[in-house]
């Protein structure tokens, strides 16, 4: 599979994120799709301390075993739960890590990032205590998520050691915001794009289909009724089908067409996909092609929004 820097590190441009552990998946079923990641090459595993409240770091480290050293770990931490306070307070920041580093079963992490801002606690503060992670070699590099341009920039400027080396916002064929309000500042600061929701939901597997009933046990189908109605939107529905429309008359999946366009735009490293069994990866790890210049200049101008020019 094709690799990409990030940061200091090199990275297969499609990972897998796993939310699903934990939760949707239990250990044999997450051990499944570990296995298909490093048979096919994505092996870049994206997880985070709040994932199944700590059981996908736990599931991820146990299917692991004595091949860690093949895969790059990427967790998060900030967001509270269980009787974790969350947040991005110095004492906090340590604490998280080592609890990660417990239940991944490792010494070390690849990528620590910081699933939100926290408004309560400096900047500059959070981020000293992650470089002195790195400095004590438990983390390798930083990132975050969720950060606006202005929030990437402060970063930046404040950091006296380690930097922010990725950025984890929602970017797809259907969210294209960040190109708005994001690549600016990736170009300035050198940090790289991991978009997580490639396919906005799912709406680009092209399983979805208008005045169908939502397929059970799909991501849309287990939503709350509120964010599943933005999705299910008829404004998003015609641009679907538009999308289905040049699958089929180029013989590209939706996955391609979607996955493809994402790794054209340079501030992508790699594309974060979600994955409940061993098929989804490799059909995600087999489905990046270099789309022809005009075939990504119809998809642009198709989804444009309304912001960019």
């Amino acid at each position: 599979m094709e690799q990409r820097n990030l940061g200091l590190q090199h990275v297969p441009v499609i990972g897998i994120g796993c939310n699903n552990f934990g939760t949707r998946l239990d250990a044999a079923q997450s051990a499944a799709v570990v296995a298909a990641g490093i048979e096919t090459g994505a092996v870049f595993f994206d997880t985070a301390d709040v994932y199944g409240a700590g059981a996908s770091e736990e599931f991820l480290g146990a299917a692991l075993g004595t091949q860690r050293d093949r895969v790059f770990i990427a967790t998060k931490f900030g967001i509270p739960f269980g009787d974790q306070t969350g947040g991005a307070h110095p004492d906090y920041v340590r604490f998280a890590c080592e609890a990660s580093l417990r239940r991944l079963g490792t010494d070390v992490i690849d990528l620590y990032q910081l699933h939100a801002p926290d408004h309560a606690v400096p900047l500059a503060e959070t981020l000293g205590a992650m470089d002195e992670l790195v400095t004590a070699g438990l983390v390798r590099q930083i990132g975050c998520s969720n950060f606006t341009a202005h929030e990437l920039r402060d970063a930046d400027h404040l950091a006296k050691g380690a930097h922010f080396v990725s950025v984890q916002n929602q970017y797809s064929l259907l969210w294209r915001e960040p190109e708005v309000s994001l690549f600016a500042a990736l170009e300035e600061t050198g940090a790289c794009l991991l978009p997580y929701y490639p396919l906005a939901n799912g709406l680009l597997t092209g399983k979805y289909h208008r005045c169908a009933p939502i397929p059970e046990g799909t991501r849309l189908a287990l939503m709350g009724e509120e964010r599943a109605a933005h999705w299910l939107s008829e404004g998003l529905f015609e641009t679907v089908e538009a999308i289905r429309s040049i699958s089929e008359e180029t013989g590209y999946s939706m996955l391609t067409l979607a996955f493809s366009w994402l790794l054209s735009h340079e501030p992508v490293t790699c594309v974060i996909a979600g994955a409940s069994s061993p098929e989804q990866v490799r059909t995600n790890a087999g489905a990046v092609q270099k789309l022809e210049p005009a075939l990504l200049e119809r998809l642009n101008e198709l989804t444009l929004p309304e912001a960019l020019p």
